[in-house]
Order: C-alpha cells, then structure tokens, then sequence
C-alpha cells in the first residue's frame, strides 16, 4: 500500500496560501495516521497546497495536539493503534466542533458508515489520491464557515437555521449538527415540498459529482435523528420511493 504514494517536498514561504481563516493565518489540520509514509504525503500534500499541518500517529497524540491548538479540520485514519479512529472522532466531538475527514484502508460499507455515524464529515478510501484529499480538505473547510455575504435566516415547522452563526434549532433548543448535518437541513429548508435524489443531494450539499451516496442515506438518518419527534415515523425528512427525500413543512406523512 505504501508504494502508492511518494514523498514531495514541503511548500516554500513564498508558495501562495490558498485558504486562510478569519484572522488571516494559514488554516490548521492536523493529520492523524500511524503509517508514516501515508502521513508524510498527506502533510506534504497540504503544506504545499497552503495549509498549516500539525501531526500526530496515535489517538492520544491526536488529541493533546487539538488540545494545545485546536485545528481547523483533522484527516483522521480509521485504523489507528489502542485507540481508534472512531474513538478519537467522538472524544474530539465532546472537546468541541471540529470538521473530520476519515481515512479507511478497508473499502468495507460498514467502516464507512461507522465513521459517518460518530459524526465523520466526509471519507476518503486508501489507497488514494492527495490531490483529491486535498480538495475534500478545502470543500469541507469552505462549507464549514459563513459566507462572506451571509445568508437569511431559514425557518419552518419549529426549526430555525442561521447560516451565518451556523446555529441550527429546533423548538428554541439548539442542535448540535456536524457541519454536512448542518448543511442538509439548510438545504431542505431552503427548498420545502421539493423531492431530490440522493445523486442531487450529494451535488448540492456535498458539492460533488460522484460519491458513495450512502453518504446521503447516512446523515438523512442522522439529521432525522435530531429534528424528528418519532424519527422511526418521520414527518418532516420523508422519504420519495423511487426518487430520494422531500422535506415537508406541514408534517404530513405519505
């Protein structure tokens, strides 16, 4: 597996920055994986690519460096040493919000959705490509914080979304959704009534033309979790035999 990817060098000061946060430093990701060749291309991917990179080969490495400096987005290996991918995922989750990409060796179904249910933003199969990880890493990122020209305020059936707070809530309680949970209820709210595939889901909320759409089907279930008063009888996210999800305001159920 390791003959897949070869070392590059490090970015120079003078390379642009391609993606900077609010007060203009570069953003921070911290990479988590225990191979060190996977971990040094990642890295090198990134620094060149105008990111800050912090590193770490175990779990609970990982987590005193998001401690010590909280990361913009952590590129976490599912498969790591005593503790977990999985367990580091949610440990993060309770220090804080934190978007997450997950790396699997395995191409396993399972894998994937045990990653998306602990709150994995998005997933990248090994082995794989650094320049698609890479612009994973600036979609996620890019999604993860407010436009620039902020957006209106989204309400219907006791739910209320603030786009440029990234503050959902659901009967005056606040939600806690990872960002893609987040941005999938922007999205049905923004379109009541409407019935969309999983391919036009993947495209407008993920911001890609291919994927594994069990993506979709996974935080539909999430975010029915979180928003519905019987999420095994939904009446807000229902479900279109033959086509995808529409979201109804009314509540009524098909």
């Amino acid at each position: 597996m390791r003959s897949q990817y070869e070392p590059h060098r490090a970015a120079t000061t003078d390379e642009p920055v391609r993606d900077r946060d609010r007060d203009g430093a570069r953003a921070r990701v911290l990479v988590v994986d225990d191979d060190p060749t996977v971990a040094e291309v990642v890295a090198g991917y990134l620094d060149r690519s105008g990111y800050a990179v912090d590193r770490a080969d175990d779990g609970p490495t990982a987590l005193r460096r998001a401690r010590d400096r909280w990361p913009d987005l952590v590129v976490l290996d599912l498969m790591l040493p005593g503790m977990d991918g999985l367990e580091v995922c949610r440990r993060l989750r309770e220090q804080g919000p934190v978007p997450v990409i997950m790396l699997t060796a395995r191409g396993d179904e399972e894998d994937r959705v045990l990653g998306l249910e602990v709150g994995a933003d998005d997933y990248v199969t090994k082995p794989f490509s650094p320049r698609e990880l890479v612009l994973r890493v600036e979609s996620v990122l890019r999604r993860s914080r407010p436009a620039a020209t902020g957006g209106h305020r989204l309400a219907a059936a006791g739910l209320s979304v603030d786009p440029d707070a990234r503050r959902a809530t659901k009967s005056g309680g606040e939600l806690a959704l990872t960002l893609r949970e987040f941005d999938l209820l922007a999205f049905f709210l923004r379109h009541p009534g409407r019935a969309f595939g999983r391919e036009d889901l993947m495209r407008e909320v993920w911001g890609w033309d291919f994927g594994d759409l069990s993506t979709v089907t996974v935080h539909v279930r999430r975010l029915r979790g979180k928003v519905e008063d019987d999420p095994a009888r939904p009446r807000l996210i229902q479900t279109v035999w033959g086509v995808g999800y529409r979201f109804e305001p009314g509540g009524a159920v098909d």
